[in-house]
């Protein structure tokens, strides 16, 4: 079952990073936020992945060339052949397909250019900028147990801002950051391949019409999950998911 994987953005509300790398490539821990992902899904027995790159899709593909040797120590002889001799045999048992699916390309444009890549009956769908410690095969189970063509999962985010309770006109207490009531798409999801039908011949954001189409044909259902979630978008967002890393509150990942 293979797990499509959003990395072709520009990142603009990060342009302190993503000036220099694809965000996917920011560093969590040391680690891509892309790796973070991928090894959550790991570790649920998922190793197939389709990474739709776009703005600077070249430096993903080259993480991935290059990610054996980042990651083991190794002694270089440089005399004759070059041969490297790896000391340490730390690597992933992943299987991934990159495709350049454009730098300006829409969300839904990216999906629909991968799917003659999709040869099972469902597949996976994330964005490479989030990190959840969502049950993935709760997921699944859950999306066939619904039989719909669509699961979103769905989270309440923290509001960006403390907020004011009122009463009468007068302050009655403040609130910081609450947990919004209302949910929104966390952004692990999963599909069968009828997705495609929905998606129109031209370039579109499949947040938009596709989605809602799907919700109008009743076609969508919504995978409660209540707890680790953070979408990373800005540069404090890095820095607030560095610092938990740092104390060792590795909230996302279910690996160690």
């Amino acid at each position: 079952m293979k797990v499509v994987i959003l990395c072709g953005g520009k990142g603009t509300r990060m342009r302190e990073e993503t000036e220099y790398r694809p965000k996917p490539l920011v560093e969590i821990g040391g680690k891509p936020i892309l790796w973070h992902i991928m090894k959550n899904y790991s570790s649920y027995g998922f190793n197939d992945f389709i990474l739709c790159v776009g703005y600077k899709g070249e430096m993903i593909k080259q993480y991935f060339m290059d990610m054996y040797w980042r990651n083991n120590d190794f002694t270089l002889h440089l005399g004759g052949d070059r041969e490297l001799e790896y000391h340490t045999k730390d690597e992933e048992k992943w299987n991934i397909t990159i495709v350049d699916t454009g730098i300006e390309t829409l969300t839904g444009g990216r999906l629909k250019q991968i799917e003659k890549y999709i040869d099972d009956k469902e597949f996976m769908f994330t964005y490479g900028d989030g990190l959840s410690n969502v049950n993935i095969l709760e997921l699944l189970k859950f999306h066939r147990q619904k039989g719909r063509i669509g699961t979103l999962t769905g989270v309440n985010p923290i509001s960006p801002f403390g907020v004011i309770e009122v009463e009468d006109g007068i302050v009655k207490s403040f609130k910081e950051k609450p947990i919004l009531e209302d949910k929104v798409n966390g952004g692990f999801m999963v599909f069968n391949k009828e997705v495609f039908k929905y998606l129109p011949s031209e370039d579109c954001f499949f947040e938009q019409e596709p989605i809602r189409n799907l919700a109008k044909d009743k076609q969508l259902a919504v995978y409660e999950h209540n707890g680790f979630w953070v979408a990373i978008d800005t540069i404090k967002d890095v820095q607030t998911v560095n610092k938990l890393w740092d104390k060792g509150e590795h909230l996302w990942s279910i690996s160690e």
